[in-house]
């Protein structure tokens, strides 16, 4: 991360204190004059607000819903009118239905003279189709996720698009990446990139192979990452370039994006080496091919360990014909 964004979020994080928030309220920094970073509530949580109302990337955790809604409410006073997922994992859509509720349908406003069946329609969810296909289940099954946090709209094409607030806002499928519903979110106006978990600042990429992710798919998706993002070039005392907002962790740029694809391409290699040798999982694991890596994005416990980057490496690897 550059000192020109390090220093942006210094300044964000004081004018977020002067807002008076809450103890305990998730953290709110302004990255564009209309784009903000809630943090602390889950997944990050990125809204784009104006005249024709809020778009909100990723809705973080179930739990945390009430103060994210709260956190939009110190930004801006528009209804929420978009909710856009970038997979179907829980910290990334759990506060769905709270937040959905709590805004209105582009159709029309609760104070319309619309029929009712408008009026009274909340903000619409918007999601890979795969991220319906992972949050719902086939009838007579019981689904992982409840009916109100399913996305109302979907896409299965590589680009989804819309145009508010005055900008142009890209929702760009990435498949088989994380998993198999991924889609990153590119404000152009603003230069703003939001990737979901395909890129994480704090640990290697969660590759869920049970889910359709795969390791040359991550790879994949960044490097379409690194070629959206402008690098950070220096101009005279300042800093421009793409602001990159990952799944989880402090805002980057295309730098972070190309050490992150060049870790992850690394690693996989050393693994590819020695599948080739003959090696079995648990000797990969004991050769250790994320050494180097591992002190800034490994762990070895918790819910995604270093060992479980590699077994994901190692059996998106064997599965590929």
């Amino acid at each position: 991360m550059t000192r020109a964004i390090a220093a942006l979020l210094a300044v964000s994080v004081v004018a977020a204190a002067g807002a008076q928030a809450p103890a305990g309220a998730p953290e709110v920094l302004q990255l564009r004059p209309n784009i903000h970073l809630i943090a602390g509530a889950g997944g990050n949580v990125v809204v784009q607000s104006g005249g024709d109302g809020v778009v909100v990337v990723d809705s973080g955790s179930a739990a945390a819903a009430g103060a994210i809604v709260a956190a939009i409410a110190r930004v801006t006073d528009a209804p929420i009118r978009y909710i856009i997922n970038t997979g179907p994992d829980a910290d990334h859509v759990g506060g769905n239905a709270t937040l959905a509720a709590a805004g209105e349908t582009l159709l029309g406003t609760r104070s319309s003279n619309l029929p009712a069946t408008f009026a009274s329609r909340a903000a619409s969810i918007l999601a890979a189709e795969k991220v319906l296909t992972r949050m719902s289940a086939p009838t007579g099954q019981a689904a992982p996720f409840p009916f109100p946090n399913w996305p109302t709209e979907t896409f299965d094409t590589g680009r989804h698009y819309m145009f508010l607030n005055g900008e142009a806002i890209e929702v760009l499928q990435q498949p088989a990446a994380h998993s198999d519903g991924d889609a990153v979110v590119f404000f152009r106006r603003s230069d703003v990139l939001v990737t979901g978990d395909v890129f994480d600042a704090d640990r290697f990429p969660v590759i869920d192979v049970a889910r359709g992710g795969s390791v040359q798919g991550e790879i994949d998706a960044l490097n379409r990452l690194i070629a959206i993002a402008v690098p950070s070039v220096p101009i005279v005392s300042r800093e421009a370039g793409t602001l990159v907002v990952p799944g989880h962790g402090h805002v980057g740029d295309q730098f972070d994006l190309v050490h992150y694809r060049d870790m992850v391409t690394i690693v996989r290699d050393h693994v590819a080496d020695l599948i080739k040798a003959g090696r079995t999982l648990d000797q990969i694991k004991a050769a250790q091919p994320a050494k180097g890596y591992s002190p800034r994005y490994g762990s070895e416990t918790g819910p995604y360990t270093t060992n479980d980057f590699i077994e994901a490496i190692y059996r998106s690897l064997v599965a590929r014909p």
